[in-house]
């Protein structure tokens, strides 16, 4: 994980010129970091593992795991699960990740992500609620900002307003 959190860091650390009128247009043109680092085929492989020790991990693995993307925020940035929110298991992996971010750098821009993701499961009918119970129990019940609920929490809030599965 440190050789590619290396090769990501410039890439990440790259200040955003936000006094520039089109500096959002600019940024959404450019390539994903893992593509313009060259790394993409090794940072969804190492993903992969992490998310699947994740899920099937303990505690006191999940903790490690958590304390790595802290350890390597570039990596934490820039590597995120190939898949869609269109199925369940897509929608599992990406909340698993969330979860492994725990909140990462700011709860507002975890928070922001969160809604993202449930906002494009629900727009292709993806039932929510109970893998949104699942991750909350494998993530940290901590808070870690102040005033902020943990990741737990905010992924418990998040499944009051979740979609449940067709009952049809």
């Amino acid at each position: 994980m440190d050789a590619l959190d290396q090769r990501l860091r410039p890439i990440a650390n790259r200040p955003v010129d936000i006094t520039d009128p089109d500096w959002l247009s600019k940024l959404q043109s450019v390539p994903p970091a893992v593509d313009r680092a060259g790394v993409r085929d090794e940072c969804e492989a190492l993903l992969g593992e992490l998310v699947a020790a994740y899920e099937r991990g303990d505690e006191d693995i999940r903790q490690a795991i958590r304390r790595l993307f802290r350890e390597f925020p570039a990596f934490a940035w820039a590597a995120t699960p190939p898949g869609d929110y269109s199925t369940p298991s897509g929608l599992r992996e990406h909340l698993i990740h969330f979860s492994m971010l725990d909140q990462g750098r700011d709860p507002r821009d975890a928070q922001l992500s969160l809604d993202g993701i449930l906002d494009a499961a629900r727009r292709v009918g993806t039932p929510t609620r109970e893998v949104l119970e699942q991750v909350a129990a494998m993530s940290n019940g901590e808070p870690i900002y102040p005033n902020w609920p943990s990741t737990s929490g905010m992924l418990l809030r998040a499944r009051e307003h979740a979609r449940p599965p067709d009952t049809a």
